[in-house]
């Protein structure tokens, strides 16, 4: 199979001719149709990312099928469309898995991260962790969800019932959760540098759009950080009122700057949020299909995956850039 293979953090990656997977049992054998490149397949390219599989296939925003099973696997079909996200394998018996809170299970395994991902024809996947994909979407439509779309949904949730929610940066995260929030009928304000960008969210229904240094007259209920750069969350703390939520929804950021305690004061809180659930996942894709949450993306084939990650680094890219897999015969 060909395969783009990083050998070394902070070199491009180079085109390979790889055996295909095997499945093991209760893995299936996908072949992949398209992969969505996300802002983490960037931070494990460029270092930030601690102790990354090398030699490693990255990708974790996978759309394929099945053709192939290992012993034991029977989820799905021969021919069954699927995902395969971030979330790749969990221990499912230490207290973070007991209590619902896989997504923090210490042991976890990451699709493009510690398993091969999906910069490639085929891969392989535990089948309990892949998601059906709901018939609407188009395989370059679908692939955007499956990290962007589920890390931003469970972002979301964070928030509660926010009404007022602001989202800081727009990027292919921010974009598809704003049509989720302005669905559900809350007032979104995005906070963007972006001229482009800011016209760009006010197509899809949002209140306000601004630069991050501005604020609306009122304060937040909450707001969710999507820029990878610290030095906003300060200023997300200060654009929610007493008792208002800000959460970082990205996997990587730089270091938050020092601020005054009075931005934290008045029971505001602040976390994170850590990779993903498969109830996630499946609650995601069952609210896609309703809004319905469409995605925006340019396309790139295989082979050209260094480039659709330096654009992506660069911000220039609208929305995703989709890997298309050519299809063997």
């Amino acid at each position: 199979m060909r395969a783009m293979v990083l050998s070394k953090t902070k070199d491009p990656l180079g085109e390979m001719e790889l055996p295909n997977p095997e499945p093991k049992p209760g893995e299936v054998l996908v072949r992949i149709k398209t992969c969505a490149v996300c802002r983490t397949d960037l931070h494990l390219v460029d270092g930030d990312l601690p102790d990354p599989k090398l030699p490693l296939i990255p990708g974790h925003q996978i759309v394929g099928h099945v053709v192939g099973r290992g012993a034991n696997a029977n989820r799905f079909n021969i021919d069954d469309r699927v995902g395969i996200p971030w979330l790749a394998w969990t221990c499912g018996h230490c207290s973070y898995c007991r209590s619902g809170q896989e997504n923090l299970c210490d042991s976890a395994e990451f699709t493009g991260y510690t398993r091969d991902g999906g910069y490639s024809e085929f891969t392989v996947a535990d089948e309990r962790f892949c998601v059906p994909i709901p018939n609407i979407y188009s395989d370059v439509e679908a692939a955007p969800l499956l990290c962007a779309g589920m890390i931003g949904f469970r972002s979301l949730k964070k928030t509660g019932s926010a009404n007022r929610l602001g989202i800081f940066g727009f990027g292919a995260a921010a974009v598809l959760i704003t049509q989720v929030a302005v669905y559900e009928g809350r007032e979104v304000f995005v906070f963007t540098r972006s001229r482009e960008g800011q016209d760009f969210a006010r197509s899809l229904g949002v209140v306000w759009a601004g630069d991050s240094e501005d604020s609306p007259a009122d304060k937040l209920d909450a707001a969710i950080v999507f820029a990878p750069s610290g030095t906003v969350v300060p200023l997300a703390l200060r654009s929610v009122r007493k008792g208002g939520i800000v959460v970082c929804g990205g996997i990587h950021m730089s270091d938050i700057p020092q601020f005054a305690y009075d931005l934290l004061w008045g029971e505001r809180v602040l976390c994170s949020v850590a990779n993903l659930t498969r109830q996630d996942a499946d609650d995601f894709m069952n609210v896609a299909p309703k809004v319905p949450v469409r995605t925006f993306f340019e396309t790139f084939p295989l082979t050209d995956a260094n480039t659709a990650l330096d654009l992506f680094r660069k911000g220039h890219v609208r929305g995703s850039a989709v890997l298309m897999v050519p299809q063997l015969l």
